[in-house]
């Protein structure tokens, strides 16, 4: 009888997992589309946050607390379920967009990294020594180009272990997504559980996928941290 029993747990496991696969196109979806957008943003007011322009810095540092000072959850139902009751949004374009799920989602993650990811650069900006602006400027670097050539690839440097971890909560985070009805892994092992009363082995497979995903997210920052910081590469002989 326990043989019969762990067969078939193994044979849910199984099913599930590859139910749960089919909602990863989603997943990456929701990542392929929200991250890139996220990081121009974040990179963008980061350069807001530590300007001298207060019209400009305190708006932004308003934005930073009122994102980071909320759960993500509370963003995702206030886009989702909120902004379906402003008629203004109803009855203007934005509604074709914001009255799909997916949508929905891709906005509460992008505003919520743009808040994370905008402090961990503003921490990298302010990182570069007066030395190096100096050395910038000896050279005939005007604003822009201390900016392109010095300022941010230096920062960019500097912030890829930080930013990395945002990018691994990123994907932890589209599993709060499925809470709009969008179905991706985490929706889809909602939905099982559901039907066969297997949480365990539902959300398992959904686990494996998670993990597989952050464990490429980890590679891809490290091989950023290797190709982007030589002094940090060991010598293999």
């Amino acid at each position: 009888m326990q043989n019969l029993f762990e067969n078939l747990n193994q044979f849910l496991l199984f099913r599930n997992f590859i139910e749960v696969i089919a909602g990863l196109d989603n997943t990456l979806l929701l990542l392929i589309i929200s991250l890139p957008i996220g990081f121009v943003f974040s990179l963008v007011f980061a350069l807001g946050r530590v300007s001298s322009n207060k019209l400009i810095s305190k708006p932004i540092a308003s934005y930073i607390f009122i994102v980071r000072g909320t759960p993500l959850l509370v963003q995702i139902y206030l886009i989702y379920f909120g902004l379906g009751s402003i008629k203004f949004v109803r009855e203007s374009f934005l509604w074709y967009l914001l009255k799909e799920p997916f949508w929905c989602g891709v906005l509460a993650l992008t505003i919520n990294t743009v808040a994370y990811g905008s402090e961990i650069f503003r921490g990298g900006i302010q990182s570069v020594t007066k030395s190096q602006v100096e050395s910038g400027k000896a050279l005939g670097f005007n604003k822009f180009m201390l900016l392109r050539k010095l300022i941010i690839p230096i920062a960019l440097r500097k912030t890829l272990p930080s930013y990395g971890n945002e990018l691994i909560l990123m994907v932890k985070a589209t599993s709060l997504v499925s809470l709009t009805t969008y179905m991706e892994m985490t929706g889809i092992a909602r939905k099982i559980m559901a039907k066969t009363f297997a949480p365990v082995e539902a959300f398992i497979a959904a686990g494996i996928l998670y993990l597989f995903l952050n464990f490429l997210m980890v590679q891809f920052i490290k091989y950023l941290e290797w190709k982007y910081n030589p002094h940090l590469r060991v010598s293999q002989t």
